[in-house]
C-alpha cells in the first residue's frame, strides 16, 4: 500500500505562485509514475500534469502549459507542482496520484493511489 500526502496549498492573488508537494511512502517510489489532478467546485476532476517514473517524460494540460512545472525528487519520495502566473480559474482542490507504471498518464482511472487533496484558491 502506498500513502500519498499533498501539502502546500493556500490562498494567493492572481499572478502569484505556489509550490505543491506530494510525499509518497514506499521504497518503490522511483518505479511509480506520478500525476496531479484538480477538481473545482461543481466540476469534474481534471488532469493537470504527469511525470514518468524516470522523470524523463512530462505531460501537461493545455490550460497550464507554460505556467506549471511538475518534477520529482526520488531521494525524498516527493513530487512537486510549481504553479506560476496563477489565475482565478486555477482555484480547485489539487490531488496527487501514483500510478504503478513507469510511463505516466493523463487518465485518472490509470492511477492506483490518491492523496486527500490540498485546496488552492486564487483571488482576482
Amino acid at each position: 500500500q502506498v500513502q500519498v500526502v499533498e501539502s502546500g496549498g493556500g490562498l494567493v492573488q492572481a499572478g502569484g505562485s505556489l509550490r505543491l508537494s506530494c510525499a509518497a511512502s514506499g521504497r518503490t517510489f522511483r518505479s511509480y509514475a506520478m500525476g496531479w489532478f484538480r477538481q473545482a467546485a461543481g466540476k469534474e476532476r481534471e488532469f493537470v500534469a504527469a511525470l514518468s517514473a524516470s522523470g524523463g517524460s512530462t505531460y501537461y494540460a493545455d490550460s497550464v502549459k507554460g505556467r506549471f512545472t511538475i518534477s520529482r525528487d526520488n531521494a525524498k519520495n516527493t513530487v512537486y507542482l510549481q504553479m506560476n502566473s496563477l489565475k482565478p480559474e486555477d482555484t480547485a482542490v489539487y490531488y496527487c496520484a501514483a500510478e504503478v507504471s513507469k510511463y505516466g498518464s493523463t487518465w485518472s482511472t490509470r492511477y492506483d493511489y490518491w492523496g486527500q487533496g490540498t485546496q488552492v484558491t486564487v483571488s482576482s
